[in-house]
């Protein structure tokens, strides 16, 4: 497994594109920067005057947003921010058909899209006294919203992809965490639409697609089975990405390198046990239990295994934050250290994870 350190994301950006690989998977947790990766990623092409990137992300979601009339209470309407240049032109494109044919595989509602006053009405149909209606201006859900917009952006990128002639600038499609909002089974649903989508012979253009989704990255990680999938995380100069080869959950290996790091140097904080507690989480799931405390068994001893659930609970839920953290006290590091390496022998973990890896300048 290869280890990469570096001091900007535009290095990143550099050697991403520089791979010329078609598909990059990325998965990375929350105030990593994968935002900011996607931004640099598209800056690339603008500061030279040539655009090349259509991208999903957070501040595609923010051109769209609520007017619930609040004097009213009655026209509820999604906005749109017509002086964007991801609305120009696309009434000609008949959008709505383009954009109602992704919707309906992920929900039941309707739309219609006014482009001269930027809005966009939602229409639901229900039971009424008996009678089927439509109901107008209804306000749907943050989920449904975050299906809707990507439906929309889907729709561009089809363009993108089918050689539509205003969209022929795109060599890339950057796409930032679509799912943030949507429960398990539309995440699945996405992550498949969206690798049959990308996988068509015909498209000539490469994706790179970030995430701190688990299910969506190893749903993508299945689906695209060539791609060059990266775990990145912050260290202390700047970042470190780590090429993750064909292992789809390697970043939950990292994590535990992470913490074996953490309590060599004895440089533990309060928010370990969040991370060691969804590790935990998720090996027990995967082992069939019931809950994180099954792992947590040495020996038959339960009143062991109650003092480090116990342990694991309270720290866990204790407010801490990654941005102010708290050193632990030296009491809670060595029942800390005694729950991370009962968990690791009690699961056979190969001890050559835990040897340091060897980081070089990313090239």
């Amino acid at each position: 497994m290869s280890v990469f350190s570096f001091t900007l994301l535009e290095e990143l950006v550099a050697n991403i594109m520089a791979s010329q690989r078609k598909h990059t998977l990325i998965f990375a947790y929350n105030s990593t920067g994968k935002t900011r990766l996607s931004m640099k990623f598209k800056g690339i092409g603008k500061a030279i005057g040539q655009p090349d990137t259509l991208y999903f992300n957070a501040f595609t979601e923010d051109l769209f947003f609520w007017d619930n009339d609040i004097g009213n209470d009655m026209q509820r309407v999604l906005r749109l921010n017509i002086e964007s240049e991801f609305f120009y032109g696309l009434q000609e494109l008949e959008m709505d058909n383009k954009i109602r044919q992704l919707l309906l595989r992920y929900a039941d509602f309707n739309f219609l899209i006014n482009y001269e006053e930027g809005s966009v009405k939602f229409i639901r149909e229900e039971v009424v006294n008996g009678i089927a209606q439509n109901i107008e201006y209804v306000k749907i859900s943050r989920g449904e919203e975050s299906i809707f917009i990507w439906c929309f952006f889907l729709a561009i990128a089809q363009l993108a992809i089918d050689k539509q002639e205003r969209y022929g600038w795109v060599k890339y499609l950057y796409i930032d965490d679509p799912v943030s909002s949507l429960d398990d089974n539309n995440t699945i649903a996405i992550a498949h639409h969206l690798a049959s989508m990308l996988k068509v012979d015909n498209n000539d253009v490469s994706t790179v697609i970030s995430t701190h989704h688990a299910l969506f990255f190893n749903v993508l990680c299945n689906e695209f089975k060539n791609a060059r999938k990266l775990f990145l995380k912050k260290n202390t100069g700047g970042y470190e990405v780590k090429d993750t080869t064909d292992t789809p959950f390697i970043y939950h290996v990292s994590l535990m390198q992470e913490l074996k790091r953490a309590i060599d140097s004895n440089d533990l904080y309060t928010y370990h046990f969040s991370i060691l507690r969804s590790i935990l989480e998720k090996s027990a799931n995967f082992h069939g239990f019931d809950g994180f405390s099954n792992c947590l068994m040495i020996n038959n001893d339960d009143e062991q295994r109650t003092l480090h659930t116990r342990m694991v609970n309270i720290l866990n839920h204790g407010g801490y934050s990654l941005f102010e953290p708290r050193e632990m006290s030296d009491e809670n590091k060595t029942y800390f250290r005694q729950i991370f390496e009962n968990f690791i022998a009690n699961y056979k973990f190969n001890d050559e994870l835990f040897v340091a890896p060897n980081i070089t300048p990313l090239p």
